[in-house]
């Protein structure tokens, strides 16, 4: 395993019910029809930014629907990377984020120089990239993948290449349990997601027996042991939508349990505690706020720009994810 420095195919769902008919929230609407915007947002967002959002979904979700849309503006709600990757799929459009420093720290666990070094020990390496990384990353990739379509991208891996899989270790291990296929494993992690431990997850267990627990792979494999469902957050609405259980565990991200809550209104969402505190908020994620989205419509700035090389090659890496993902 490389030690990196310190530092479901979804279909476009229905865009969520305006939110509540503020000043600020109709000036968004307004600013979205003037420049003809359609805007993204991750299921980590705010719930006042998913409410005026037009869609709200996973990395894979945002990515599909970034890669078909119309619009001439496209406002993403979200991380760096991830209005990297809408830029990436559309060279020629506009494409503004609320704050321009809401980072990542898987994105910032795998520097490209860092990973082109460790490429260069294996001519035989494929290399496989959480879209959770830099566009200058994705363009020394072979493939990307998210969390709902990783065991899909390395099962239609070449058998005949080492598999690289990077940043994120947690996510790789779980893939490698899915699969059987091995893989040298980048030694990345997010940081909210490690923050759950097997204790403080078996003890909300015992406080709701009944409650099936459900865990995003970027968690650790002891916590992952003790769900019920590891998926992806897309998939995770689909789980909970299908569950018998009234009461569910969640351990990912604070702001998935808005868009559950809409989206399954008759069940109750426990946020699985972490020895810290009662729920775990990412805090790059919620550097977007209400104000900065209409500041940046406003403006249309800050935009994300990138090298032509990059973008180029990191296109075809984006494109062959959604080329695979979109297979039977």
């Amino acid at each position: 395993m490389f030690n990196a420095p310190e530092v479901q195919s979804p279909g476009v769902r229905r865009p969520l019910p305006a939110g509540p008919p503020d000043v600020l929230s109709r000036e968004i609407l307004e600013l979205k029809r003037r420049h003809n915007a359609v805007i993204l947002a991750h299921n980590y967002q705010i719930a006042e930014i998913q409410d005026v959002a037009d869609y709200v979904g996973d990395s894979l979700g945002l990515a599909q629907h970034a890669a078909k849309t119309a619009a001439d503006v496209i406002v993403f709600c979200g991380v760096h990377f991830m209005a990297e990757t809408a830029k990436i799929l559309n060279p020629d459009k506009i494409v503004v984020l609320p704050d321009k420093d809401a980072g990542c720290s898987l994105e910032e666990s795998c520097p490209a120089d860092k990973l082109a070094a460790l490429q260069a020990t294996n001519p035989k390496f494929y290399t496989i990239a959480y879209i959770n990384c830099s566009a200058a990353v994705k363009a020394l990739s072979d493939c990307i993948c998210t969390s709902g379509n990783a065991r899909k991208i390395v099962e239609h891996a070449p058998k005949d290449r080492d598999l690289l899989f990077v940043p994120d270790e947690n996510l790789g291990g779980w893939v490698m349990e899915q699969t059987g296929r091995p893989m040298t494993l980048w030694k990345g992690n997010c940081y909210v997601h490690i923050e759950w431990t097997h204790a403080a997850i078996s003890r909300i267990r015992r406080e709701h027996p009944d409650a099936p627990i459900v865990a995003h792979p970027e968690c650790t494999r002891a916590v992952r042991m003790l769900a019920d469902e590891v998926c992806s957050t897309e998939k995770m609405v689909t789980y909970c939508r299908q569950s018998p259980s009234k009461s569910i565990i969640i351990a990912t991200e604070a702001g998935m349990l808005h868009r559950l809550r809409r989206e399954c209104p008759d069940k109750v969402f426990i946020p699985a505690p972490t020895e810290r505190c009662a729920c775990n908020e990412c805090r790059f994620m919620k550097m977007n706020t209400l104000e900065k989205l209409h500041d940046c419509m406003t403006r249309l700035e800050p935009r994300v720009e990138l090298p032509d090389d990059i973008a180029r090659r990191a296109r075809r890496s984006v494109e062959r994810m959604l080329e695979i993902s979109a297979l039977p």
